[in-house]
């Protein structure tokens, strides 16, 4: 493997784990003050997002001397775990959206809520295009997976600025958990999608 690529693959990686947990703390605590539910769903996505990125973390910092099929092995391993992020993060976001719509739970309005969505959705993509061409360029597979990872936080995001906006504006409740049923159609295709791959990659 290229140690260019690779490199800035992990330094990716890295800025994945960062802005996420800075991202997570900041959407939680906003979600506490605001009593928002969604917010704290969405400081949760954050750190399922940054356990994507530390699983490539993990991946890359391998020194680059191992054998082929250890380098394979270790691919594949790696493919595998951000496939399951994607069911895990696709399980709490249904749990999350069923509850709001069965309770009928408001998130309250959240300037500094509709801040981070904001953010996020001017960040995110940078980040996802980076990542993906980079994924890409190495025929790395896990990278590729990582990517898609962050391209659901961005989806997540525009589901948050729509849900907290529409609310905020419009007082429509359930403009959230109903943006949030769509998310986990898309988390659950690209984990099975990421899984099916990978096998057919091992055959």
């Amino acid at each position: 493997m290229d140690k260019d690529l690779r490199n800035k693959a992990l330094i990716l990686s890295y800025i994945t784990v960062g802005y996420n947990i800075l991202e997570g703390i900041a959407s939680i605590f906003a979600g506490v003050v605001a009593g928002s539910i969604a917010l704290v769903g969405f400081g949760l996505d954050s750190f399922a997002e940054s356990l994507s990125g530390g699983i490539m973390v993990w991946r890359f910092r391998r020194n680059g001397e191992m054998s082929e099929k250890e380098e394979e092995r270790i691919e594949r391993k790696a493919t595998k775990l951000v496939a399951y992020t994607f069911f895990v993060l696709g399980v709490y976001v249904l749990y999350e959206s069923v509850k709001k719509l069965y309770l009928r739970e408001t998130p309250d309005p959240s300037l500094l809520g509709i801040i981070i969505a904001i953010i996020s959705i001017i960040v995110m993509p940078v980040l996802f295009y980076i990542k993906y061409r980079t994924g890409k360029s190495m025929k790395s597979r896990s990278l590729v997976a990582d990517s898609k990872q962050t391209l659901a936080c961005v989806f997540l995001s525009v589901a948050l600025l729509i849900g907290l906006g529409i609310n905020y504006l419009y007082s429509i409740w359930w403009a959230d958990p109903a943006v949030g049923l769509v998310i986990v159609a898309y988390l659950i295709r690209e984990g099975y999608t990421t899984l099916k791959e990978e096998k057919l990659c091992s055959c």
